[in-house]
C-alpha cells in the first residue's frame, strides 16, 4: 500500500486497541506499571516512555496506531512523572509512597527493567521511544545495548547537567536513530547528535509550523501530526528487523 494512503487510513480509522495493565519490579524493587498493547506475539516491540509530569497516558492515542504498523507496544509509567490524559502515573505514586528517589536519572533503572520485562516475554526486536527527558534517557541507555534494535527520540536534550553530559554517551552510536525536534529546538538537537553517523540518523523537524515538544507531536490535534507520522513511518520502513 502506498505510504501516504496507509497514513490516511491509519490516522482516520484506528479507534483503539486492546490493552491490559502489567506490573514488574524496577532494579530497586519499585513496582512499575505499564499498559501492554499486544497485537500479535510475533510482532517486535516498541517501549514507550513519557515526558516530565506525564504518564503512560501520553500514548493512549499513539500506541494503538503503532500496533497497526506491526508492533506490540508497552507504555510505561516512569517514576518521574504525574498524569496525562486523565491517567495517573502509578509508578510515580508508588515511588512517593515508598520515599524512593524520583529524579529524571532515577527513572533510568525503570527503563532498564522495562527492557528486561519484554525480553522475558519475547525474543522479538525492541525499539525504544522516548519523549523529552525520557528521549534523552533512551538514547543513553539504548546505545550499545544488544537487546535494543533502534531508538526514537522526541525532543531530547541535556536534561541531566551538570552530572551527566548526554552528548558524551552518543559517541560511536550503534543503532538506527530517529530524532524529532521543534523548530526552536532544532539547532540544539543537531548539535547534540552531531557525532552520530549520518547513515544511522534520521533528523526530523516539521517543514511547516513550529512543531510540538515531545511525543505529543504525534497527537491528532497537533497541526503537523500527519507530517510527523509520515516521517516516522518512513523510518520504520527502512528498518531491517529480520
Amino acid at each position: 500500500m502506498h505510504t501516504k494512503l496507509f497514513l490516511i487510513l491509519l490516522l482516520f480509522t484506528v479507534k483503539g486497541s486492546a490493552q491490559r495493565i502489567v506490573t514488574f519490579p524496577s532494579l530497586d524493587g519499585l513496582l512499575v506499571t505499564a499498559d501492554l498493547y499486544l497485537e500479535d506475539k510475533d510482532f517486535p516491540y516498541i517501549l514507550l516512555f513519557h515526558q516530565a509530569n506525564s504518564s503512560r497516558g501520553e500514548y493512549k492515542e499513539t500506541a494503538p496506531k503503532l500496533t497497526k504498523l506491526g508492533y506490540n507496544c508497552l507504555a510505561i509509567d516512569l517514576r518521574s512523572g504525574k498524569e496525562m490524559n486523565y491517567i495517573q502515573n502509578l509508578t510515580a505514586a508508588k515511588a512517593a509512597e515508598n520515599k524512593l528517589p524520583n529524579s529524571y536519572l532515577d527513572a533510568e533503572q525503570d527503563i532498564i527493567a522495562s527492557i528486561a520485562y519484554v525480553k522475558s516475554q519475547s525474543v522479538k526486536p525492541i525499539i525504544l521511544l522516548g519523549s523529552s527527558y525520557s528521549a534523552s534517557l533512551v538514547m543513553k541507555v539504548g546505545n550499545h545495548l544488544p537487546e535494543v534494535f533502534a531508538i526514537i527520540a522526541f525532543s531530547p536534550g541535556e536534561y541531566f547537567q551538570p552530572k551527566i553530559i548526554l552528548k558524551d554517551f552518543l559517541e560511536s552510536f550503534d543503532k538506527p536513530l530517529f530524532v524529532s525536534s521543534t523548530l526552536k529546538e532544532n539547532a540544539f538537537v543537531k548539535e547534540l547528535v552531531s557525532e552520530v553517523s549520518q547513515d544511522r540518523l534520521t533528523l526530523y523537524t516539521p517543514a511547516q509550523g513550529e512543531g510540538v515538544h515531545g511525543s505529543k507531536a504525534l497527537w491528532e490535534n497537533q497541526n503537523q501530526s500527519d507530517e510527523t507520522w509520515l516521517s516516522l513511518m518512513m523510518f520504520f520502513k527502512n528498518l531491517k528487523l529480520e
